[in-house]
């Protein structure tokens, strides 16, 4: 009865995450309506003020997150609809989000992963095997590179040291 009358702790999970999704939705036309050169100076401030400590990142998710959708679609061609933002945000949080094939997984690490990246420590994204690693990193290189960060991946098949490490020097890096 009391999970009628409430929701299960799942549904109450999304609905906080489907509320912040649609905050982060009501910014895109501001960031619709920028120059490439005013997103990227705007993202750039963000940047600035997590690295400076200003903020913690989860002040700057909802915005990350939109200037991550915008950049997105104007360099892929992709936007982050809600329920890829809501996957972001589960990934954010260390939680695991399902997906079935096809459903965005690749687009959604993103929004995180640029989040996190905005630490300017590195970050790092395991995938399954040296194909996923090599093929993401490719796939989101103009997104990355927009945003001001330059993408690695670490394979198999690369044997030589220093570009190894050049790779994990990266401010994202993927591997397996």
């Amino acid at each position: 009865m009391f999970s009628k009358i409430f929701g299960t702790s799942n549904d109450r999970e999304v609905k906080r995450y489907r509320k912040r999704a649609n905050q982060i939705t009501a910014l895109e036309t501001t960031y619709q309506a920028m120059s490439d050169e005013e997103l990227q100076s705007s993202f750039n401030a963000l940047k600035q003020k997590v690295q400076n400590e200003e903020v913690k990142l989860d002040e700057d998710l909802n915005d990350s997150f939109a200037i991550t959708r915008e950049a997105s679609r104007r360099t892929l061609n992709m936007r982050h609809h809600d329920v890829q933002l809501i996957g972001g945000m589960v990934l954010n949080d260390g939680r695991i989000a399902e997906m079935k094939t096809g459903e965005g997984k690749t687009l959604v690490a993103s929004l995180p992963v640029i989040l996190n990246a905005m630490k300017g420590k590195g970050v790092h994204v395991v995938t399954v095997n040296d194909y996923l690693a090599s093929r993401d990193a490719q796939e989101l290189e103009p997104l990355y590179n927009f945003l001001g960060f330059q993408v690695g991946a670490i394979t198999g098949d690369l044997k030589d040291d220093g570009a190894r490490k050049e790779q994990y020097n990266a401010d994202i890096t993927y591997g397996t």
